[in-house]
């Protein structure tokens, strides 16, 4: 009798299993997700992209025929020249000099327009100057001046006057270009005499202002008993740049 009911519940399974084959669903099946997952929306065909060639481009480029130069620093060199009268040396005039190889800028050149041409934003530290004495260049960076805490000086072109038509390597160009000069956050026009000359990969050049130490916030610088500087000094841009 045992042996009887075994054998009839193993045909009831296999029974109910064959059964189960052969009412399947023709429908794709469900997919469960885990409680607090995410499920993905099906993917969807997409086109094939062409892909772009690779390029070592800037994202924006100067015109056509413009090269762009940019300023050498220590091949290049801002120069201040300022007189003082040593009052404790039988009022001796003396004249300043310090200077700062910390120049930066570019310069946008196109030799078949010239007019095309030009001038980026010139920035040169003068916490660097140096002249012939140290106690003269830290009494400028930490009272006069106070470089060390403005360092940079920037001037900004506006315009440039002087310009040909067009360029020959090796010319000597004479010009005029005027702008923004900032100072210690002062800001003020200052045009400078410029001379310039494209040789081979190199454009060098001298760019010549006079400034009013007043109008930026320092100057004329007075010790006393020891010296006293004239208000005006000189400012001298030597530079040479190269693509």
């Amino acid at each position: 009798m045992r042996n009887t009911i075994l054998v009839l519940s193993m045909l009831a399974l296999i029974l109910a299993a064959c059964g189960g084959q052969g009412n399947q669903s023709s429908e794709p099946p469900v997919m469960t997700v885990a409680p607090g997952a995410t499920q993905a929306p099906p993917a969807e065909p997409t086109a094939t992209q062409p892909q772009a060639a690779p390029t070592d481009l800037p994202a924006t480029q100067p015109p056509g025929g413009v090269e762009v130069f940019r300023i050498v620093p220590g091949e290049s060199v801002l120069k201040y020249e300022v007189y003082e009268t040593f009052i404790n040396d039988n009022n001796r005039l003396a004249l300043a000099v310090g200077t700062t190889p910390q120049v930066t800028g570019n310069i946008q050149i196109d030799p078949a327009a010239s007019a095309n041409s030009t001038l980026g934003a010139i920035t040169a530290d003068i916490s660097q100057f140096q002249s012939d004495s140290s106690r003269r260049d830290n009494a400028l960076r930490d009272r006069f001046i106070e470089s060390a805490r403005y360092p940079d000086v920037t001037f900004v072109a506006q315009s440039i006057e002087g310009l040909p038509a067009s360029y020959q390597e090796g010319e000597e160009l004479t010009l005029k270009i005027s702008g923004d000069l900032t100072i210690r956050e002062v800001t003020k026009p200052a045009t400078f005499d410029v001379t310039v000359k494209l040789e081979g990969d190199t454009l060098s050049g001298e760019a010549v202002t006079t400034i009013l130490m007043s109008e930026f916030g320092f100057g004329p610088i007075s010790i006393a008993g020891i010296l006293n500087t004239e208000d005006e000094a000189k400012v001298t841009l030597t530079f040479v740049a190269r693509p």
